[in-house]
Order: C-alpha cells, then sequence, then structure tokens
C-alpha cells in the first residue's frame, strides 16, 4: 500500500480499506446511476482450470466457432471469450476434468449439482 500522508485525516481509513479490497481482488466501478458496483475479480481454481481447458477441446472449439457462425444460439460466449451453454460454464472433457469435478461434488460437504 502507498503512503496515505496527503489524504485528509478523516478520509485515512477509507482509503487504508480500499487498499485492502484491492488486494484482495476487488475493483470499485462507477454506475452510470450515481453509485458504486463492486466487482469482485478473484475466482476459484476450479472456474480458472475449466476456462484454460476450453481452447484444448476440439469439441469446444468446433462449438465457439458454430456459435460465432450463429449456426448454434444455445450457446453463448462470456466477457472472457469462455463457452457457456445457456448461461453455465461449459466444461471440456480434458485431463478428466469433468470426472474430476464428480469426486469432488461426490466428497464434499456442500450440496452440488453439475448439469
Amino acid at each position: 500500500m502507498g503512503s496515505v500522508a496527503h489524504v485528509e485525516d478523516v478520509k485515512k481509513e477509507l482509503v487504508r480499506n480500499l487498499h485492502s479490497l484491492a488486494r484482495l481482488g476487488v475493483r470499485l466501478v462507477d454506475s452510470t446511476k450515481g453509485g458504486v458496483l463492486v466487482h469482485n475479480g478473484s475466482e476459484s481454481s476450479f472456474v480458472a482450470n475449466v476456462k484454460a481447458k476450453q481452447g484444448l477441446d476440439q469439441i469446444s472449439v468446433e462449438l465457439k466457432e458454430a456459435m460465432l457462425k450463429k449456426c448454434i444460439h444455445a450457446f453463448s460466449l462470456g466477457e472472457d471469450g469462455v463457452l457457456k451453454y445457456q448461461g453455465r460454464l461449459c466444461v471440456s472433457d480434458v485431463d478428466n476434468l469433468r470426472e474430476k469435478i464428480f469426486n469432488k461434488t461426490n466428497s464434499s460437504q456442500y450440496s452440488i449439482h453439475p448439469v
């Protein structure tokens, strides 16, 4: 964190809190409606792994190409370029990724329902 010496005393705690949020990957974005939007930039290693594997899966690549040619309408691309089916992340079957997900869901203490 940088120096807060130039900041008014009453605002120093706020600035420190903003710096702490930034270190956690949280961004504050101006809203067109006069407020502030919070964008949490962190994602699970699972999601990052799924995104990385999509480019290695031939079926995912072909689906993405067909979707871009407007041949398939149920698929879409997220803002990050990741293939989604009806708004849900498409999981490629590369490096036994799907099997790892099912094993994780079966051993989890939380209720997880892969579709």
